[in-house]
């Protein structure tokens, strides 16, 4: 059984709505997003200004903190029109910004001095005597560089003591790079696809093969696993059976690594580390974190010998979301679930319901109904099984759900 561990922040990637509302849901403490540039993750949905300001309403009302990050590399045209966005997060609410760039750190003092600074991992602080000179400009948090093993947090922490916060990735896609600080992205594809403004094509997860100078038309294969070589693609962090170690270290902050996932699995990860955060048995919960779509567990570099082993290109992925519950009402002694439908599911099948606060549950597909609008009418028809994208279903179910529990298979 672990320790619970009320004093540290579980912080949750939010790249769209749907995300977000699966972060709050579930458990988290505080999410992080980005506007539509300036942010690590170009490819995510992200957030207009009307739609990070009604995220920030929908957060605080749940008692969570909403983390902004501007951590790009930044060019004069990106400065030009930063002032008037850190204007614009301060009138709004925002509670932190992740920034990395030194201008940024000193505009956001003048243009959102009700928003506290938090050093991106970015920045590769791996030091107090870097901490301390960033906590000196104002920040109040250190998001520590991806590489740094637990005794070298811990003694940071030890150097610094209260006068800045730490926060650490606790889970999610590592890279080769330090702390993300690559130029393979942009060597290869183009400026326009640079890792450090939020565009990275990922080239370290392609396949790669080996070309001698003289014979450029007999490419050969650098055979690791299953006849090709991912030689560049590091493992996945999970630190879910660490939480304690990480604790003891000194880290205040627990971020999960993520802002280009879905929904179920912000949902599925938040539900375990939350459950591990407040004392439950990790190995319970590990099982949960298998289910969702990720490359090989390893634990960074936390224990000093780096276990992100290259060489797997595949997701494993054990569970597909199918429904989200909408709606629940009693119908007798049992349960009528209405749901929206995400991916097939035919009548018999085991389905695996995940709803925070209480334990996996699972149950059998039983009757359901179809929401049809035609000529003769809205209404609601038995059918086989989920089947339609996006539409509204009617499903027996043997216990009660919530407004934004997640149905697998």
């Amino acid at each position: 059984m672990s320790q619970a561990h009320p004093e540290i922040e579980l912080l949750s990637p939010a790249g769209g709505f749907e995300q977000l509302k699966a972060a709050l849901r579930f458990g988290a403490d505080a999410v992080y997003l980005a506007g539509p540039r300036l942010g690590m993750r170009a490819r995510a949905t992200n957030f207009t200004d009307e739609q990070l300001s009604r995220a920030v309403a929908c957060a605080h009302a749940r008692g969570v903190s909403v983390h902004v990050t501007l951590n790009t590399l930044m060019y004069d045209t990106d400065i030009d029109e930063i002032c008037g966005y850190l204007e614009f997060l301060d009138s709004v609410g925002v509670d932190a910004l992740i920034v990395c760039d030194l201008g940024t750190i000193e505009l956001a003092r003048i243009h959102a001095p009700h928003i506290d600074i938090h050093i991106s991992t970015q920045a590769s602080v791996t030091n107090a005597a870097t901490a301390l000179a960033y906590a000196r400009m104002g920040a109040r948090r250190i998001v520590l560089a991806r590489e740094m093993t637990l005794e070298q947090i811990g003694e940071l922490h030890r150097r610094v003591g209260d006068e800045v916060e730490l926060e650490a990735f606790c889970h999610g896609a590592l890279c080769m790079a330090v702390s993300g600080r690559c130029l393979l992205s942009s060597a290869l594809v183009g400026p326009d696809r640079s890792a450090n403004c939020g565009g990275c094509t990922q080239p370290c997860r392609w396949k790669w093969t080996l070309v001698e100078e003289t014979r450029p038309d007999q490419p050969m294969p650098i055979e690791a696993s299953d006849g090709a070589s991912f030689i560049l693609s590091a493992n996945d962090l999970c630190m879910l059976e660490h939480i304690d170690e990480l604790a003891e270290a000194g880290v205040s902050s627990l971020k999960i690594e993520g802002r280009n996932k879905g929904a179920y699995y912000v949902a599925c990860v938040t539900n375990a580390y939350r459950h591990v955060l407040d004392g439950e048995d990790a190995s319970v919960w590990m099982a949960e974190v298998e289910a969702t779509s990720h490359r090989p567990f390893s634990e960074g570099f936390f224990f000093g010998k780096p276990t992100q082993n290259p060489g797997h290109a595949e997701y494993a992925r054990d569970r597909l979301l199918v429904a989200v519950v909408e709606s629940c009402q009693k119908v007798g002694d049992a349960w009528e679930w209405e749901v929206t439908c995400r991916n097939r599911a035919s009548r018999g099948s085991v389905l695996t319901v995940l709803s925070p606060k209480v334990p996996v549950r699972q149950m059998t597909l039983g009757q359901i109904f179809k929401f049809i609008e035609d000529e003769d009418g809205p209404r609601f028809e038995e059918v086989e099984g989920l089947s339609t994208n996006m539409c509204r279903y009617r499903m027996a179910a043997p216990f009660k759900a919530g407004q934004g529990d997640m149905v697998c298979l």
